[in-house]
């Protein structure tokens, strides 16, 4: 059988560079040598190189964080080169990239996220009339970065121009948001037209992490991961049920993860991923190894659902 040419994209120009790099060193491990023939490219040094080869590769894997990755930039490129790529389009991955725009989408779709405010740098941000408005305590981030980049819970007043000053070192527009406290949940999502939930992972973060934060999240031992969660099958429907329709609203293809958070028998939406991580202790691996997909097995299934799209994306061009 000929192998697949297959582009995997690594490193890039994010903050989330060296996880994108450790990520794309684990998926090259993990792909089948007998099935593909795998080119390394890392978009902050080869964009050249991947337009010049572009006419020998027939797909692409792009194991990207952050802006300039999973923000529709790069998807946006191999559109152009008619480069078939794993999960979201331009579409899905800006609109999944951009928190603010995603929880308009959610509340326009009915689906339950917390209560917010959004600023840019040039608004007048009065600590006071926020903190009366959503009560303390409350998350700040910025709308466009991820792994928690830039986030903090602000518990006391007087730490919530500190919290603001660091988001705004990550993106010009911010979003405040009410604080639930309860169980962390991430549910992931496969398929294109016909979407299957995969089983529910339980995050709790060792002691000295108020949340899932960056340190957390790439830290071996910093935060426990159980799967199937430990909630109850009503619970749990409802979760994988939110987790297709947060996938539908933002446009997206392929895969995605999404957060929530769980507060008594009430599920919040938090956000959406369009590339999650891709190591092979990685949520999303993780809760695809138990569904009964190995890593292996998980990118074959990207790669051949990323060709079948862009199969139909066929119809847009003009040859």
């Amino acid at each position: 059988m000929k192998k697949i040419r297959l582009a995997l994209l690594s490193g890039g120009i994010s903050s989330e560079r060296q996880v994108s790099l450790n990520s794309g060193k684990q998926v090259f491990d993990a792909l089948d040598k007998d099935k593909y023939d795998i080119t390394l490219y890392d978009p902050r040094t080869d964009l050249k190189q991947i337009v010049i080869d572009a006419d020998k590769i027939d797909a692409a894997l792009i194991i990207l964080h952050g802006p300039f990755g999973e923000d529709g930039t790069v998807q946006g490129l191999l559109d152009l080169l008619g480069i078939p790529y794993q999960g979201a389009g331009v579409l899905g991955s800006a609109i999944a990239m951009h928190k603010l725009v995603s929880k308009r989408l959610y509340k326009g779709a009915g689906i339950p996220t917390p209560d917010y405010l959004s600023f840019s740098m040039t608004d007048t941000i009065d600590p006071v009339k926020i903190i009366n408005t959503l009560n303390l305590p409350l998350v700040i981030k910025p709308a466009c970065a991820g792994s928690s980049v830039g986030m903090t819970i602000v518990r006391a007043p007087e730490d919530f121009q500190d919290a603001v000053k660091l988001g705004f070192q990550h993106d010009d527009t911010l979003i405040i948001e009410k604080y639930i406290k309860g169980i962390e949940l991430t549910c992931g999502v496969l398929g294109n037209e016909e979407l299957e939930a995969l089983p529910i992972i339980e995050i709790i973060p060792e002691a000295g992490h108020e949340f899932f934060d960056y340190h957390a999240k790439y830290t071996a031992g910093a935060t426990r991961e159980i799967c199937p969660a430990r909630i109850d099958d009503d619970i749990t429907k409802k979760v994988q049920e939110l987790a297709i329709k947060a996938h539908q609203a933002l446009f997206l293809k392929g895969y995605s993860r999404t957060d929530m958070i769980l507060d008594n028998q009430n599920v919040s939406v938090l956000e959406t991923n369009t590339i999650p991580g891709m190591t092979a202790t990685s949520l999303y691996p993780q809760s695809a190894q138990v569904a009964g997909y190995s890593f292996t097995k998980v990118l074959d299934k990207l790669i051949l659902l990323s060709i079948k799209e862009h199969k139909k994306q066929k119809l847009r061009r003009s040859e």
